[in-house]
């Protein structure tokens, strides 16, 4: 099924410390073209810095991580800022510059990052906010937008690249359930009509479960099960079992 596309992602044994903590050890996984991925673990098991190295915020201990051909965890400088061209991040808190209006928000990684004209940049923007339905929104800045319109801001912002890989770091966090059903809807629909490539740390596992299309489980910096929910549900582990189950 999947697994005949080329895969867009690959974690090839990366290990990661912080001081004596190992956060992650030998985590290997890919993940196919146009394929949502969910991690799911306990807090402080290594979620989080998977999606940051993933990026390229932080760098691997050991092993190495293709996003899109490029091998992220060898990049700097400039070619590092290449390839995240290729990468969304929606970040827990939206993570947009307070002092920016949406729109501001959403051109700056297009001006960085490209060299699209002006006008071609407010083409992105507006399709982007018109996307996560905010298109009336952008000069607002992200003090008067609500919890859930600062995150649709910031998939918006994640989004208007056009990325390849999209990263989501909890999208339900401090959502509703009707909010984070949109957030989830919003993703569904670019893995569907886009074909992007989604990888979402999350706690959520009814969110996950509309989104995603394998699993893949976390416990004190191991893999310990990797696969499609219905197949986990029944995983000899008891801690897969329990994270995978329908809350």
């Amino acid at each position: 099924m999947t697994e005949s596309k080329p895969a867009a992602v690959v974690l090839d044994g990366v290990s990661k410390c912080f001081g004596n903590k190992q956060v992650l050890s030998g985590v290997s996984f890919s993940v196919p073209r146009g394929e949502a991925l969910c991690v799911l673990g306990r807090s402080g098991t290594g979620k989080s810095v998977t999606l940051r190295l993933m990026i390229g915020l932080i760098k691997p201990d050991a092993g190495d991580i293709f996003i899109s051909g490029y091998n992220i965890s060898r990049l700097e400088g400039k070619e590092l800022s290449r390839a995240r061209s290729k990468i969304g991040f929606l970040f827990q808190s939206a993570a947009l510059f307070d002092s920016y209006t949406v729109h501001d928000n959403l051109a700056m990684p297009l001006r960085r990052l490209t060299d699209k004209s002006n006008a071609e940049i407010e083409e992105k923007v507006a399709k982007a906010l018109k996307q996560v339905g905010l298109a009336g929104d952008r000069h607002k800045l992200p003090g008067a937008l609500s919890g859930g319109m600062r995150k649709r801001a910031g998939l918006a912002r994640a989004l208007v690249l056009e990325p390849d890989v999209l990263l989501v770091d909890e999208p339900s966090s401090g959502l509703d359930r009707i909010t984070a059903s949109e957030i989830d809807d919003l993703l569904l629909e670019q893995k569907v009509l886009h074909q992007t490539t989604i990888v979402i740390v999350t706690h959520d596992v009814h969110g996950a479960r509309r989104v995603g299309d394998r699993f893949a489980v976390l416990d004190k910096g191991n893999l310990i099960a990797l696969g499609r929910p219905e197949e986990l549900e029944h995983h000899e582990n008891e801690t897969v079992r329990n994270l995978v189950g329908e809350k």
